[in-house]
């Protein structure tokens, strides 16, 4: 597993909307281990494994963060924000940030009021955020930032003890990061069946690039990789919602959206390799990638495969690196064991 790749990946500021600088690397990566990459007018990047095969596997993994817009820019120099995607305000407090101006790249901080004068009120929410870049007025700032232009997290990744990884938007670099290396594995193997990885754009806001690609690709099936809840650090679980661990392993889900079929494989591969899996419940849809391309062309059969994730939507998201590599894993397996004849109707033997 190349772990350069995948720091490299989170190091790159990828707001949704704003992928370009990302996806440019997810394609020098994968361009020699693919028989064919191209984009599409979303902005995705597709590589892929025989082609010409009639039995295609679309593997998701979407490469877009949450981050901020700037809406205005005050008197003063303070920009004000609205959110790109489901980013919260505690956990933003006091925290810097990198902010992608027309003019040229900035640090910033976002303030938080001294405990002295009364500290942070309990109502505190998106829209009394605030980033000072130490400007002095409207005029200094406007030679830089524009309105629309995005800012995220200024965090670079860590490993924590017990090969751990920690950072801002592992949801989900980590998928775009899975996705490249299966096929990366996979381009050693002989796979019969075709295999579409693509690191999609936009999932944080609209998922408007898994659409367009199982559009173009009508895949026989999609899996999308993602990251989902983890429940085992204090104040996680009241007790009511399903137990998810980091090292327990890849998480897949139950529910209305997801092929049964599909699951069955996946569950039969990690069987084979007596790989533990956990399991996450989707009753009506994912909130994912895997809602999009299931509604795309005729209808696409979907599964959701998950890698465990503590604090989503923070700047200190952490998984396993264990799960991660489990994940490739158990998805280059399941790709090998297809020959391309099986039918994923549930109602079909």
């Amino acid at each position: 597993m190349n772990k350069d790749f995948l720091l490299e990946l989170l190091k790159t500021p990828s707001p949704s909307s704003q992928e370009m600088a990302i996806q440019k690397k997810w394609m020098t990566y994968i361009t020699p281990y693919a028989h064919k990459v191209e984009t599409d007018g979303a902005g995705n990047v597709i590589a892929s494994l025989n082609p010409d095969a009639d039995f295609k596997v679309l593997l998701a993994g979407h490469c877009d963060e949450i981050g901020m817009a700037i809406k205005r820019i005050d008197d003063d120099g303070f920009l004000r924000v609205e959110k790109m995607g489901g980013i919260g305000a505690k956990p933003a407090i006091g925290m810097k940030v990198e902010i992608l101006g027309s003019g040229k790249r900035l640090t910033g901080v976002i303030g938080a009021n001294a405990e002295h004068h009364g500290g942070v009120k309990d109502d505190f929410d998106f829209d009394d955020l605030y980033i000072d870049c130490g400007a002095t007025s409207k005029e200094e700032m406007e030679q830089y930032v524009q309105v629309g232009d995005l800012a995220v997290y200024k965090r670079s990744p860590e490993f924590l003890e017990n090969n751990r990884l920690t950072g801002r938007g592992l949801d989900n670099r980590t998928g775009a990061f899975i996705v490249a290396e299966v096929l990366r594995k996979l381009s050693e193997k002989s796979p019969k069946v075709g295999v579409y990885a693509v690191s999609t754009v936009n999932e944080e806001t609209n998922m408007g690039g898994a659409y367009f690609a199982a559009a173009n690709i009508q895949p026989t099936f999609a899996i999308a990789c993602d990251v989902t809840f983890a429940t085992d650090y204090p104040g996680a679980n009241d007790g009511k919602s399903v137990d998810v661990k980091l090292d327990g392993g890849p998480v897949l889900a139950k529910g209305a959206p997801i092929n049964i079929k599909v699951n069955k494989l996946l569950e039969k591969t990690a069987q084979n390799l007596k790989m533990d899996v956990q399991y996450e419940l989707t009753p009506r849809n994912t909130g994912t990638d895997a809602d999009r391309m299931r509604l795309t062309g005729k209808g696409v059969p979907i599964a959701l495969v998950s890698l465990p994730l503590r604090y989503m939507h923070s700047p200190v998201e952490t998984v396993s690196m264990k799960d991660l590599e489990q994940e490739i894993e158990l998805l280059v397996e399941t790709i090998l064991s297809l020959n391309g004849n099986e039918s994923v109707k549930p109602l079909e033997d």
